[in-house]
C-alpha cells in the first residue's frame, strides 16, 4: 500500500508513502488515495484530514513519469480522468482537508494540494506545474483550479514556463496559507485540524459546500444557495446545542445532527 491512514481522534492523517519515488503519483496511487478520500467521507467520525507525503523531501513531487511514457493517448485520458477523481473526492469531501505540504509539491503534487480547503507548506516547499518541460500540459485540474487559487497571470507563469515557485513565493501569492519550519508543519497542520473537529460537522460541510459553489455561480445564485444552506443549518440539533453553549458560557458538545 503506498497511502497509509493513522486516525488521531477526529482527524485523520493520510500520507502519500512513496519515498523512493519522491510519493510520485502513478494509477495505482492515485486509485488508493481516491479509495481513501471515498471512505473517510462516509465515516462520520472524522471532522478533519490532514494530507501530507512521506520522507522528508516530497510532498509529491509529481505523476510518475516513468509510467506516463509508455502511455497511449486513450490511456492518458483515463489517467486524466483517475487524477479528476482523486482531486474530486478530496474537495468534494464534508470533512474540510489540510494540506501539510513538506517538500516538493510539483505536477500532480500541486493539483493534489490544490484540491485541498487549506494548504500550509514547510519553509523547503516547491510549488509548480512543470508538465510543458515534458512536453504535456496539466492533466489533474490544474489549468482549473490554480487560476482559481492565484489568479490567472499566476497561473499563467506556472503552467506556461514550467518554472517552480519557493514556499515563501507560494505564500505571497495565495497558493499557501502559511509556511512553518519543517519540524512545526505537521504538529501546525494538526493543530488547525483538531480545532476545525472542535466545530459544528454540518455547519462545516454546509459551509464548505456553499464556498465551492461560490465559484461556479453569479453572486446572486450563490447567496441564494448560502440562504438555503443557512436554513438548513437551523433544522439541526447542533444549532441549538452551539447557541445554548454560547449563552451558558460553555463549550459545546456537537453531534453532527
Amino acid at each position: 500500500m503506498a497511502v497509509d491512514v493513522e486516525r488521531r481522534a477526529a482527524v485523520a492523517v493520510v500520507t502519500i508513502n512513496r519515498p523512493e519515488a519522491l510519493n510520485a503519483l502513478n494509477v495505482a496511487t492515485n486509485s488508493e488515495i481516491r479509495a481513501v478520500a471515498l471512505e473517510l467521507a462516509h465515516d462520520e467520525s472524522v471532522r478533519a484530514v490532514v494530507l501530507t507525503g512521506g520522507g522528508d523531501k516530497s510532498f509529491v513531487a509529481g505523476a510518475d513519469v516513468a509510467e506516463f511514457r509508455g502511455m497511449t493517448p486513450e490511456e492518458a485520458r483515463q489517467a486524466s480522468w483517475l487524477g479528476r477523481k482523486v482531486c474530486e473526492a478530496i474537495e468534494g469531501a464534508p470533512q474540510p482537508w489540510v494540506a501539510a505540504v513538506n517538500g516538493f509539491a510539483l505536477g500532480g503534487g500541486c493539483e493534489l494540494a490544490l484540491a485541498c480547503d487549506i494548504r500550509f507548506a514547510s519553509e523547503k516547499a516547491k510549488f509548480g506545474q512543470p508538465e510543458v518541460n515534458l512536453g504535456i500540459m496539466p492533466g489533474f485540474g490544474g489549468t482549473q483550479r490554480l487560476p482559481r487559487a492565484v489568479g490567472l497571470g499566476w497561473a499563467n507563469y506556472l503552467c506556461l514556463s514550467g518554472r517552480s515557485i519557493s514556499a515563501d513565493e507560494a505564500l505571497r501569492i495565495g497558493l499557501v496559507q502559511a509556511v512553518f519550519a519543517s519540524d512545526k508543519l505537521l504538529p501546525e497542520a494538526l493543530k488547525l485540524a483538531a480545532e476545525i473537529a472542535t466545530k459544528a460537522p454540518l455547519g462545516v460541510r454546509y459551509t464548505k459546500s456553499a464556498l465551492y459553489r461560490a465559484l461556479s455561480v453569479d453572486i446572486y445564485s450563490g447567496c441564494e444557495i448560502e440562504r438555503d444552506l443557512f436554513a438548513l443549518s437551523f433544522a439541526s440539533d447542533d444549532r441549538a446545542e452551539g447557541m445554548d453553549a454560547f449563552l451558558q458560557k460553555r463549550q459545546p458538545d456537537f453531534k453532527g445532527r
